[in-house]
């Protein structure tokens, strides 16, 4: 095992596929002579040449469509958004053409795509450069959603999502790019659709994804010293959903809370906790609880960003409430 960062792990499943695979190929705004807005793509166009890296406008709509129409003729594009928020522009792209080509071919055009980028809040970027986008897309069948937490899920979920023949988008998140972690020296693959049990426990089961699992881990360990074990189960793919594995530790504890950086409004944490009652019912001693942002747009000031997110306080005071229920 070596230690190596979040960006890095996707640079290295990227470029493992780009020299496996000579169709495969990176597209998107400054990956090649800036090296990536975050430098995921570091180092990437001096190997691959600019056939193969390729500079974008920022034009949202018009690469991802040049994207689909690539994938129908053979070739496997990475497509790179600055960030998530920016892609609300190729949504049309995405969701009309990549997501459905293949139902409306009749099956003649798969769209073996992955769109990736920065996901969800990063700092004072305000209400229209945070916004978590994971249940928007989700929603849409046809496409597959990823979220790793780890430089070892990235990697292995990346790769996977490349050799994947359908649109797989991967949403990650500034935050996330300086972490480090470990990652095999062999290459290896994370199956799409399959959850991890990222702490074992006994007392609650802690359903979340993406950056705020953080938060799960950080109250594990409070929590820990009183006595109380939380399972951590980590989707990690959030379409399709890995439901066998989040009923198996709801089977154990009995009590979940589901927590994720996004609104509550028809969310994934919503999906979730109407699973578990309707096929985990017999199991529950409590409600299932959910931990989520506020249900409005996103803020700017430093102490309003710390209301409006989900946080360890909030997260410890729902593990209790589930608990403790009388």
């Amino acid at each position: 095992m070596k230690v190596i960062q979040f960006r890095e792990a996707l640079r290295e499943g990227m470029s493992e596929e780009m020299r496996r695979d000579e169709n495969v190929f990176l597209m998107g705004e400054e990956v090649a002579q800036y090296n990536g807005a975050y430098k995921v793509s570091q180092g990437m166009l001096d190997e691959f040449g600019e056939k193969r890296v390729i500079d974008t406008p920022i034009a949202e709509l018009g690469f991802a469509g040049i994207a689909v129409g690539a994938s129908m003729n053979g070739l496997r594009p990475i497509v790179e958004f600055m960030t998530w928020n920016f892609a609300i522009l190729a949504a049309d792209q995405i969701i009309n053409s990549a997501a459905k080509m293949l139902q409306m071919s009749g099956g003649q055009y798969n769209c073996p795509i992955v769109f990736r980028g920065g996901n969800g809040t990063a700092g004072q970027l305000a209400a229209t450069h945070s916004q978590s986008f994971e249940a928007f897309y989700a929603h849409v069948p046809g496409l597959k959603v990823v979220t790793p937490s780890t430089p070892y899920d990235a990697k292995g979920l990346i790769k996977s999502a490349i050799r994947d023949d359908n649109p797989v988008l991967i949403m990650e998140s500034e935050k996330m790019y300086g972490d480090k972690g470990e990652v095999p020296e062999n290459e290896y693959l994370i199956p799409i659709g399959k959850a991890d049990v990222k702490r074992k426990g006994t007392h609650v089961t802690v359903v979340s994804f993406g950056k705020v699992i953080k938060v799960a881990y950080e109250a594990a360990e409070i929590l820990a010293k009183e006595g109380i074990e939380l399972e951590i189960v980590d989707l990690r793919t959030i379409r399709p959903l890995d439901y066998d594995t989040v009923l198996e530790s709801i089977k154990k504890t009995n009590r979940c809370v589901v927590l994720e950086e996004s609104w509550p409004i028809a969310s994934i944490s919503s999906e979730i906790a109407y699973h578990i009652q309707r096929y985990g019912f017999d199991y529950l001693d409590a409600p299932v609880y959910r931990v989520t942002q506020s249900d409005t747009p996103f803020p700017f000031a430093k102490p309003l960003i710390e209301e409006a997110l989900p946080n360890v306080k909030k997260l410890i005071e729902a593990i209790k409430s589930v608990l403790y229920v009388s």
